[in-house]
């Protein structure tokens, strides 16, 4: 019988439905998920589909048989939650391995029960992106603190993989990936689960973008995280959740076009009504998925959120005959990434490595780690950056750091801003546990700097395979075990040595190699030392003729090590020296991007004495270059910097304010803000806050509720905000009349039987950089326990989370119980599930307080401060009314569509 990967180069397969939706379908009750396994009372379990696979196997089963009686090709294990991590929050940790087990020995014994030589049935093991992330840490006090390690979520997903193996699965599929670190992790630990069992199975990756902009909910974009991937074993990429099919075309033809893998696709069936149910018909839903198959982007097809046996019968129908997505070639590139691509092509030309952040090389930042003045650090990466960084080299070996702990610390500091987190770092150490632990903080495809072959193959090939397992590239220094290359020909042969072993032996693409043949320092007084840069040169041109798609890099700064304190002489030999490597092939290097000098701006008799010097093109060229520095004095010979101020310092106060706010930058806001303090139009700082700082937090909840900003730009909005408000907090308690020691005290929590908080643990980090009092009572809380906790605190909001349709009937409850022991304070509704539709209809009806919809992390506080400012009465009038017209606009059309049916039952039949 034909295995799945022959099967996809053939034919258009189709995937199976939703499982959520059916199981929710079958309104089963706390007894059903508890069984006869687990005792009643305790941690409610209600929701958690994955225990059905050992309470109540038969509804599982007759799920499976449904879709492939429909004709889907491959059923999905009803496993998507099926790891500790997941489980923990029912408090069924320890269960987490049977249920991924059964799940998947349930679907083999149903597809092979349908399996035909001419139709073979596949059974793909689920494996969900759990509700924490890798790349984001939910203190707004630390953004570098993560509440769970890269290793904690690769031995739950190691035990998940390697049970849904041992099930008998044809493929391991990760799906509704949001963090590309999360899914690193499943990966790498789906690779150990297969060597460990001695059984490979096929790896498909499926995505889900959170906003218009196209963007994971980490930030990172589609193209960006294929780059993620690209060392991988991956059989296909696709999307599912998110949107409908129609408004997920566009994206999946950008993966479509990008990626050298083949595509699936597993929309929900519309986007959720004012009810939060999925309505989009089959036969919509048919009509929306055909240019998928007209165009020949996809390989498979299927269903997600709201999808029945209904909607898979008729896509097998579409799929039947059609002809299949085929990839496109690899097209032998480089591809690397942050939160977006750097993709090394010819047509980008050099590319520059950021020099600034590496304590062996910076005084300024050794001295700022050791002080751990980590925000000063960041500011140093983001001007980097600003300057034309297109990566970041981060080294924190010194002998008084613990190296291992401040790089973990700096590329989690560093993910949680938008400016750093956009462009790929280098990893640099000569500790290859540091080198380890920076490439488990990272989502996006990083550089390894460096392996060498200085202890031998079998240290150089391990330190190989840790490249490839986390999807690296990588730098390769000309050392071997004889030492360090100085000349031409030690330089080439170690170069092939180094290239033939990680392609032959390792696998490695070889255009994620980067050779770094040792650029040295010239006139030293050394006559040996002469020859060392037309040496790299020579080599950089060998290995770019020799080496098919390797590239070469270097650490131009040793050049002109013999020049320490000449910076105008430095630069102008780093100018002269890349002018030459780059015609010859260099295209990576370690540089200051904001350098001053290029060749250009050399006299012509200085750029003679340089060339000659770096090229050793006559006897005694570096002695006429160290007279030559001896002659030329530093200051003058530097180019002065612009000293005009950026426009937008030349813009009103408010303007700065709001642009401060809008791009994350407290560089200026204790000036800007003394302006404001000064101005008669803010007589109090209270006013100031609630004035054109609360105006620009409003303006970023606009753009992000549009996809024009993504949440690790919302968060960073958030942090300097947080900076405004503590500059302005001394005037305001100085301000007796006007003092308050927080904006007020907001209850936050996930509904009963919903286990996802990422959004509210969001939405916390904004209110918390706001001055709010937050407390956070975490998910799957009573709505009791919600009343208690506002009653007992005072609470001026309570903030309701939810992801899933069932929540929505929860927050009606929590309302109820609100209303019941008279409670009139801001009822906050939020989360994936809901819409101001149901807000209106449901919600807002049995409570007698204020009830908001708040569509987006970044609203939030421009919502909740509306509430309780002094309009606040008015705003809630405001908001009364347009529910009651969302109520009556409702009832019309559901009156309409009564009379409609009404209509159509009334007509005479002609036969």
């Amino acid at each position: 019988m034909k295995n799945i990967i022959d099967s996809i180069k053939e034919r258009i397969l189709v995937l199976d439905g939703a499982m959520g939706t059916m199981i929710q379908a079958r309104k089963l009750k706390e007894a059903d998920y508890h069984g006869s396994l687990f005792p009643m009372g305790g941690t409610p379990i209600k929701g958690d589909n994955d225990v059905l696979n050992l309470t109540r196997p038969d509804v599982i089963a007759d799920i499976h048989r449904l879709y492939l009686e429909a004709g889907a090709d491959i059923i999905e294990t009803n496993t998507f939650s099926s790891q500790r991590v997941s489980q923990h929050d029912y408090a069924l940790d320890h269960y987490a391995h049977d249920m991924a087990l059964e799940g998947a020995r349930l679907a083999r014994r149903c597809a092979d029960e349908w399996s035909t030589e001419e139709k073979p049935r596949y059974v793909a093991g689920s494996m969900g992106p759990t509700n924490r992330t890798l790349s984001m840490g939910p203190d707004v006090n630390n953004p570098a603190y993560r509440d769970m390690t890269y290793d904690q979520l690769y031995d739950a997903y190691l035990e998940q993989a390697s049970a849904l193996i041992e099930g008998g699965v044809d493929t391991l599929l990760i799906e509704t990936i949001f963090d590309t670190l999360n899914a690193k992790a499943a990966l790498d630990a789906s690779r150990h689960a297969m060597k460990d069992a001695g059984r490979r199975v096929p790896l498909m990756l499926s995505v889900t973008v959170s906003d218009k902009s196209g963007r994971t909910l980490s930030g990172q974009t589609l193209e960006a995280f294929l780059a993620s991937v690209s060392e991988r074993d991956v059989l296909s990429v696709g999307l599912n959740c998110s949107f409908g099919a129609s408004q997920m075309l566009p994206f999946l033809r950008q993966l479509a076009q990008k990626a050298p893998y083949y595509i699936s696709v597993y929309p929900n069936a519309g986007l959720p009504n004012a009810m939060g149910e999925y309505d989009e018909t089959p036969d919509r839903m048919l009509h929306d998925m055909r240019p998928y198959v007209a165009d020949h982007l996809v390989n498979i097809i299927g269903g997600c959120c709201g999808t029945t046996e209904h909607h898979i019968r008729l896509l097998a129908s579409l799929a039947e005959g059609q002809k299949p997505h085929q990839p496109v070639s690899d097209d032998g590139f480089m591809h690397l990434s942050g939160l977006e691509p750097l993709d090394v092509t010819p047509e980008k030309g050099f590319i520059n490595v950021g020099e600034r952040c590496n304590v062996a090389g910076s005084r300024k930042m050794l001295r700022l780690i050791k002080e751990k003045n980590y925000d000063e650090a960041l500011t140093i990466a983001r001007k980097q950056v600003a300057d034309g960084a297109l990566a970041l080299d981060i080294n924190m070996d010194d002998a008084m750091l613990d190296a291992k702990e401040e790089m973990t610390r700096l590329l989690n500091l560093f993910a949680s801003d938008p400016d750093t987190a956009r462009v790929p770092v280098m990893i640099d150490s000569s500790n290859w546990d540091v080198i380890v632990a920076g490439l488990k903080c990272c989502q996006g495809k990083s550089i390894v700097n460096s392996i060498s072959l200085k202890e031998g193959e079998d240290t150089f090939l391990r330190h190989a395979a840790d490249v490839r397992r986390y999807g690296a590239a990588v730098v390769v220094m000309c050392f071997d075990e004889e030492g360090q290359a100085v000349t031409y020909d030690r330089k080439i042969a170690i170069a092939e040595r180094s290239y033939r072993l990680l392609t032959d032996r390792v696998g490695l693409r070889p255009s994620d190699i980067i050779i770094d043949p040792n650029i040295l320092s010239i006139a030293t007084g050394m006559e040996d030392h002469d020859r060392y840069a037309l040496d790299y040169i020579r080599a950089t041109k060998w290995i770019r003729d020799n080496l098919p798609g390797a590239h070469v890099s270097g650490g131009v700064s040793n050049l002109s090590f013999s020049f320490r304190g000449n910076n105008y002489i430095r630069e102008a030999m780093h100018a002269v020296f890349l002018y030459h490597a780059i015609h010859n092939g260099m295209d990576f290097g370690i540089v200051n991007p904001a350098t001053k000098v290029t060749y250009d701006d050399i006299p012509a008799d200085q750029l003679a004495i340089i060339e000659d010097a770096i090229l050793c093109r006559r006897p005694g060229a570096a002695e006429a270059l160290i007279h030559l520095a001896e002659s030329v004095k530093a200051e003058a010979g530097q180019p002065q910097a612009a000293t005009a101020e950026a426009d937008w310092r030349k813009q009103s106060f408010e303007d700065r304010l709001a642009y401060a706010l809008r791009k994350g930058d407290g560089s200026c806001l204790e000036e800007d803000l003394a302006e404001a303090t000064a101005s008669v139009k803010y007589p109090h700082a209270i006013n100031i806050i609630e004035g054109p700082l609360m105006d620009a937090m409003n303006e970023v909840g606009r753009l992000f509720g549009e996809g024009k900003m993504f949440l690790p730009q919302v968060v960073k909005t958030a942090r300097t905000m947080k900076q405004a408000v503590s500059i302005l907090q001394p005037l305001i308690e100085q301000e007796k009349d006007l003092s308050r020691q927080s904006a007020g005290k907001i209850v936050l929590a996930t509904v009963k039987g919903d286990v996802h908080d990422i959004g509210k643990n969001i939405v916390g980090v904004i209110l918390s950089c706001n001055s709010f009092e937050v407390t956070d009572l975490g998910i799957m809380v009573p709505a009791d326990d919600i009343v208690r906790t506002a009653q007992e605190q005072g609470a001026d909001a309570v903030g309701l989370s939810g992801l899933i349709t069932p929540s929505l009937a929860e927050m009606v409850h929590t309302a109820e119980a609100m209303d019941r022991v008279g409670l009139r304070i801001p009822l906050l509704i939020g989360g994936a599930a809901t819409n101001d539709t149901y807000v209106a209809l449901r919600i807002a009806p049995k409570y007698g307080g204020p009830v908001a919809w708040v569509k987006d992390a970044g609203q939030i506080v421009g919502i909740i401060s509306k509430l309780t400012g002094k309009n606040g009465p008015e705003y809630v009038a405001q908001l009364k009314e347009r529910q009651q017209q969302l109520r009556d606009r409702y009832n019309q059309k559901q009156q309409s569509l009564r009379g409609l049916d009404e209509a159509r039952a009334n007509k005479p039949k002609l036969f």
